[in-house]
């Protein structure tokens, strides 16, 4: 069995779901005690937070890469970064290292064009929805068509991760919300939606909507396993 390298904490709520997943993923797949091996970083969010909304990228790929070299160093075969957002400083981060990334938007892609997808509503931070780290990667390598909420909807589903989620808050109120974007969204003739912030799960699931939902938290992390037992 591989070791996963993981590169966590943002946020710790999100974190415990990808340390749970991979360690069920691993148990079901070869039965008895089994577990996973991982070595796990987990960053102090605070730190990241205040970096994101400052636009620093530079400053934040300094300090991930750094960490996900410690990752490496203490013997991990390849890494994930269990959040999202974060994915915008995966390029410098796979740059300094020797192990393989396994980027969340290819192991989304993957699971959206198994199942025919090719038109889907992207959720997640602004950061996530706005800029064209993520979306691009699924447009230009994987030719699907992303769909994002109005500005004033990204702005509610931003706030509520920060301002909530990220707090382990979950309100039914939020969950409205959501839910109305998703539908908002299927009008822009999404087949599926993305839950593209790791905490969102946390909030909203399947049996909440009749839209397709595809959960990056499950999904990378099945990835992840299925790479360790290669």
């Amino acid at each position: 069995m591989k070791i996963i390298g993981m590169l966590g904490g943002m946020s710790w709520e999100s974190t415990q779901s990808y340390y749970r997943a991979v360690n069920e993923g691993v148990r079901e797949a070869l039965g008895g005690l089994h577990s996973a091996k991982v070595i796990l970083y987990s960053v102090d969010f605070a730190e990241i937070e205040e970096m994101q909304h400052k636009g620093d990228w530079d400053k934040t790929a300094a300090m991930l890469t750094d960490a996900a070299c410690s990752v490496e160093r203490a013997g991990a075969d390849f890494l994930i970064i269990c959040t999202n957002t974060m994915h915008i400083v995966a390029p410098k981060i796979e740059e300094a290292l020797s192990i393989p990334l396994l980027h969340i938007a290819d192991a989304t892609a993957d699971a959206l064009k198994n199942d025919g997808i090719n038109r889907v509503g992207l959720l997640g931070t602004r950061f996530t929805m706005e800029q064209p780290f993520y979306r691009s990667r699924l447009e230009e390598k994987f030719k699907i068509e992303v769909v994002v909420p109005s500005q004033k909807e990204r702005r509610i589903v931003h706030d509520i991760i920060y301002r909530e989620l990220c707090l382990g808050k979950i309100r039914e109120e939020s969950k409205d919300s959501f839910r109305k974007i998703i539908t908002a969204l299927e009008k822009q003739g999404a087949e599926a939606v993305i839950l593209g912030c790791t905490e969102i799960a946390l909030l909203i699931k399947q049996e909440d909507t009749g839209v397709p939902l595809y959960d990056t938290t499950a999904i990378h992390a099945k990835k992840a396993v299925e790479m360790a037992l290669k």
